[in-house]
């Protein structure tokens, strides 16, 4: 009772603002306007925050977008892979020992990615590094197709996943810092939409390679075109100005951040005012509950997504029995990404209007509730639903949990870290975040559902998977909302008049 006490206690005060930093302005100093000392709608970014959703928002999307297309095509992709080598146990790739391994490791790098670019991109800027990921990942995946064997094929996987990773941080917050309060939501879960686009690509190249082309060849053209999103951008991205907030709060030029505006046909208004500097340990000290709140459901959520994605084909044969050829395998394993892709576009729907953090809950209850059902059909029938069901219906009840990670935290726990933290550790905060999510990725892949499969069954499985799923809504509850703030209100940025360095070192 005492510790549920002290819970709610931290929990109210977190959301009061009492225990992170407050938004004040140093001493001597001139307020630049508002309550936030100008990060409210009457300062410098004032235009920025009331503009509608333009044709350069668009272009924004386009740009940071291309990247996700990528993380979902891979992810799906290597499932195919996977059971293309084990279908025909083509020499030199068929290993089970080492399956485990192939559908994680691109995972794992991710983590390295996610961490090394998010902080570059906090000290040296977005632009200074926007880019080169995509580089690295279009260069991991045109080496995969070339693999002379699985060993090679890991190696090219782990670069890959290090182009994956450093995409995380510095897309999401190109997107957010060039959002206004009203549309953020929108516009940086729209980025993370192309996951969507990038599903039924990888279920569409994944059919028809294997319907057309030898073995051999068709998982290299499936690995392959992996590669052409990401090369159509990458010089769109090394043309993208650095984003107004980070050259006026950080390097104080205001004259880069009006160029940077006018990309959007925005103006700002004033000038002088730069975010305050602190060490990497007070900026952990102030934010640790921040961090808690959006590392803890990422991991948890990875850990049901990309457990339950790169083994897609085998669980779905759990539910439905085995298919008649290898292209149904394929086909019927990507049915749940195909149903989940809605649900990235109901995110983008509501996210602005009722909130990240009521989204996140319910995708998460949502989640259980799938899980829970298909638990039990599985235990009562003895793994055989279709004594209960058609074979279709089964798998539609369960690609419904699919539709509840992307609408809700598949969706949310991607935005709100590019929401919640001050301008010099933005990008920090998100890599860290997206490396716990990808770290509960690889644990799922690599460790908890192979074994829990292999040791439980399917039905013990999706058990284990719902609390997962309603410790994630829980630890949700220590979110404070960002909806309908600007990023400075939402990261309680603390502004002073006339601070600028650049760049920013790894001070402690």
């Amino acid at each position: 009772m005492a510790i549920s006490s002290a819970l709610y206690r931290i929990v109210k005060r977190y959301k009061d603002g009492a225990i992170s930093p407050s938004i004040e302005m140093r001493s001597g100093t001139k307020s630049a306007g508002g309550p936030t000392g100008g990060a409210g709608p009457s300062g410098p970014f004032g235009h920025i925050e009331e503009l509608p959703f333009t044709r350069a928002h668009l272009k924004v999307w386009l740009t940071a977008g291309m990247g996700f297309f990528t993380d979902a095509y891979d992810l799906f992709v290597i499932g195919a892979i996977i059971t293309i080598f084990n279908a025909y146990k083509l020499p030199g790739f068929y290993d089970p020992g080492l399956e485990g391994l192939l559908a994680s490791s691109a995972i794992f790098t991710a983590i390295v990615g996610q961490l090394i670019f998010g902080r570059i991109a906090d000290i040296m800027g977005r632009k200074f590094i926007y880019g080169i990921e995509a580089a690295i990942l279009s260069a991991g995946a045109l080496l995969s197709a070339f693999s002379p064997n699985i060993l090679w094929l890991l190696v090219f996987r782990s670069i890959l996943g290090i182009g994956i990773g450093g995409d995380y941080p510095l897309s999401a917050t190109i997107a957010s810092e060039y959002s206004g309060r009203r549309q953020r939501g929108k516009l940086v879960s729209l980025v993370f939409a192309n996951q969507g686009f990038g599903t039924i690509a990888a279920v569409a190249v994944a059919v028809a390679a294997v319907a057309y082309l030898p073995p051999d060849l068709a998982w290299r053209v499936a690995a392959g075109v992996g590669a052409i999103p990401a090369l159509s951008v990458i010089y769109l991205r090394r043309k993208l100005p650095e984003t107004p907030r980070y050259s006026a709060l950080v390097r104080g030029n205001y004259d880069e951040a009006r160029r940077a505006a006018g990309v959007l046909g925005a103006n700002l208004t004033g000038e002088g005012v730069v975010a305050r500097r602190v060490g990497l340990l007070t900026f952990i000290r102030r934010y640790w509950v921040t961090l808690i709140a959006t590392t803890v459901p990422w991991f948890l959520m990875d850990i049901a997504f990309y457990g339950t994605g790169i083994y897609s084909s085998s669980i779905v044969s759990g539910i439905v029995g085995s298919s008649s050829s290898i292209v149904m395998t394929i086909f019927e394993a990507g049915i749940p990404f195909l149903v989940g892709v809605p649900g990235y576009f109901t995110a983008v729907a509501l996210i602005d209007k009722v909130g990240r953090r009521s989204l996140q809950i319910g995708g998460f209850l949502a989640m259980a509730l799938v899980y829970v059902y298909m638990g039990h059909l599985l235990a009562v029938t003895g793994g055989a639903i279709t004594k209960a069901m058609p074979a279709f219906l089964g798998l539609a009840i369960y690609s419904l949990s699919f539709f509840a990670i992307d609408a809700g935290p598949n969706t949310t726990t991607f935005v709100i870290p590019s929401e919640v933290y001050p301008v010099r550790y933005r990008t920090t905060g998100h890599g860290i975040s997206a490396a716990m999510g990808k770290l509960g990725a690889g644990i799922g892949t690599l460790l908890l559902i192979p074994y829990l499969r292999t040791t439980y069954g399917l039905a013990t499985t999706l058990d284990v998977l719902a609390i997962i799923s309603i410790v994630g809504a829980a630890v949700t509850l220590l979110l404070r909302e960002p909806a309908g703030r600007t990023l400075e209100e939402a990261s309680m940025e603390e502004l002073v008049q006339g601070e600028a360095e650049i760049p920013a070192p790894l001070s402690v």
